[in-house]
């Protein structure tokens, strides 16, 4: 997956630093490359993040994609390299208010890379927790964890790149207390990358087109959460959570 991920991500970049660029000649403000403004970027592509990261769990469009580096059962550093094919042809759209406030396409891919690299070394077991310090101020392996996880109360939890303050500002963080169970709330059961790739997308277009019901029910498959049901039969992940959260009050 990651494999793949690199070599579409050869044409996909070349599309998102032409929208960048295109972008940019109708920026509002002339941004330098200051240490200032490095400081800016770091914090307004990591806010940015956080959105992007939480809307790709709470909309099966964007889910359809971001579904693969969620499909393992497994939690270690080859987790974080279980890439999509398929997001990075539309994910871009979330950072396209950045080149139009005045950063430098450059700036942007260069600030992207820095998350990515940050995000890969949370992927893991071995380290358990971090200074307190440092738990309240940033994503760690045991935040990511609980992201990773399918128990009801860590369900679409703690979508952070760097900081974890987004989520505790934005009200979906959760602590890492329960063992996570990893994996999806309905395992797949191949290890066929082309199924790993596509099989949501295949899942969401066949209810699509073949759900009993009208048209305008039919196309909220692609902005709902996924999980929900035309007919109400879906369990979606905040049901999940209040059911869990009422028994274990019991």
């Amino acid at each position: 997956m990651g494999l793949g991920n690199v070599a579409i991500n050869i044409i996909a970049n070349g599309l998102v630093l032409a929208a960048l660029v295109f972008v940019y000649q109708y920026r509002l403000f002339d941004i330098p490359f200051s240490w200032w403004a490095w400081v800016l970027i770091l914090f307004v592509e990591d806010f940015t993040y956080y959105w992007f990261h939480r809307i790709s769990h709470e909309n099966r469009f964007f889910w359809a994609s971001h579904i693969i580096h969620h499909s393992s059962q497994h939690y270690n550093l080859s987790t974080a390299l279980r890439q999509t094919w398929t997001g990075s042809f539309m994910s871009f759209i979330f950072w396209l208010w950045l080149p139009l406030l005045g950063f430098h396409p450059l700036m942007i891919l260069a600030q992207m890379s820095i998350s990515l690299i940050y995000q890969f070394w949370i992927h893991t077991e071995t380290i358990n927790k971090l200074p307190k310090w440092f738990e309240a101020v940033f994503n760690t392996p045991s935040h990511h964890r609980v992201h990773h996880a399918t128990n009801p109360q860590y369900l679409d939890r703690n979508h952070a790149g760097i900081f974890i303050v987004w989520d505790k500002l934005f009200g979906t963080f959760e602590p890492e207390i329960e063992k996570p169970i990893y994996g999806l709330v309905k395992n797949i059961s191949s290890f066929n990358p082309l199924y790993v790739a596509f099989h949501e997308w295949i899942a969401l277009f066949k209810d699509v087109f073949t759900s009993k019901t009208n048209i305008f029910k039919r196309l909220l498959y692609f902005v709902k959460p996924p999980g929900w049901r035309h007919d109400g039969s879906g369990q979606l992940s905040s049901d999940l959570r209040k059911e869990w959260r009422i028994n274990s009050k019991k």
